[in-house]
């Protein structure tokens, strides 16, 4: 397949589709596709004949898993030649996203299937997010060196009580009731009716009264019950308060001592690096707008491909594929303030900057 094909374009009864086609890599986004999506998504804006985008995943498996960090990794690394995909990249997912979120026309994002990273990103942050009973959500960033951004600084901030941080911390993956619970989809539409609904979109005038006449109950959300739990273990503002927290209602008995040892043993295995600046970055960032949001993680971004941590991570996990990650500093306490103050530093004149 060639890149020209990775992600295709159409236009029906006044809405503009966008499929993105990559199934064999779960349809994670390359440099090219956000540079082809974009001018897209300018000139839908200003064309009165477009009502409505609609963004979809190809295959059976994902709407999009993610950014392809293996080509940031292989560019980082001095593998592919072109050490400037670290910056353009990020740079580029993140102007996208911002105008996703700001568009001035329904966008519809269908999250059928695997959705993480850069696929919460193209989603998430725009107007309407339809889930299905396939729906699988994840923020796994910290498991790879990275934290959550494509504006989760912002979406998941906007998750009731201390969710945000459970999910942003951890990675877990949440269903459709949870995704709706979370604010991460707005409508659940069973997987067999997506057809229908497509079809209704670009028949019908109201989006937001298709949507409605279309969705249906995911039934109840596991981690609402759970939420009370989440919301004393993650009340700290020290990742080692958490912990600390997590092992007391493991060692403590009760229906969620076990969701606590394994909650607490997950997180021993994310970059300790990572889990700072998280936590940091989600608290220091619960009130920014979008593009406030967007420069802070491009700041940190562009530290963490200076350091360690990712390589490793990426390396460990999608490379090598041992699963066993040699973090540096390996432990939380050999990350000081200090370190993680680096990571927030200003870039100067190579700032993320919005017109």
């Amino acid at each position: 397949m060639s890149e020209a094909e990775d992600i295709l374009f159409g236009c029906e009864g006044g809405v503009a589709t966008v499929t993105l086609n990559r199934p064999q890599a779960l349809n994670a986004f390359t440099l090219d596709m956000y540079r082809r999506f974009d001018p897209m998504l300018r000139g839908w804006a200003e064309d009165p004949a477009i009502k409505a985008v609609l963004i979809r995943g190809a295959g059976e498996r994902a709407f999009c898993a993610g950014g392809d960090v293996r080509a940031i990794y292989e560019a980082g690394r001095g593998i592919s030649g072109d050490h400037s995909l670290t910056a353009a990249f990020f740079r580029e997912e993140y102007e996208l996203i911002r105008r996703i979120h700001r568009y001035p026309k329904p966008y519809v994002a269908i999250i059928d299937g695997i959705t993480m990273g850069g696929g919460a990103g193209v989603s998430v942050n725009g107007a309407y997010r339809v889930a299905t009973e396939r729906t699988m959500l994840a923020m796994p960033e910290t498991g790879i060196g990275l934290f959550p951004d494509v504006g989760a600084t912002r979406f998941l901030n906007l998750c009731p009580g201390r969710i945000g941080r459970y999910l942003g911390l951890s990675g877990v993956r949440v269903g459709a009731a949870d995704a709706r619970y979370c604010r991460f989809a707005t409508h659940y539409v069973p997987r067999e009716r997506v057809p229908a609904l497509i079809a209704a979109l670009i028949g019908s005038g109201g989006v937001e009264e298709t949507l409605a006449g279309f969705a249906a109950d995911p039934g109840p959300a596991p981690i609402r019950a759970r939420q009370p739990a989440i919301d004393r273990c993650f009340a700290g503002d020290t990742v080692e308060a958490i912990l600390d927290a997590l092992q007391r209602k493991a060692a403590g008995g009760g229906p969620d001592a076990e969701w606590a040892g394994e909650t607490h043993a997950g997180l021993l295995t994310k970059s300790p690096t990572s889990l700072k600046i998280t936590l940091r970055q989600l608290i220091t960032g619960r009130d920014l707008a979008i593009e406030e949001a967007l420069a802070l993680e491009y700041r940190l971004t562009q530290h963490v491909m200076a350091g360690h941590d990712f390589y490793e991570g990426v390396r460990a996990v999608l490379v090598d594929k041992d699963q066993q990650p040699r973090w540096d500093p390996p432990t939380l306490a050999g990350v000081d303030e200090a370190m993680v103050d680096s990571y927030f530093a200003p870039l100067g004149e190579a700032e993320l900057r919005f017109d």
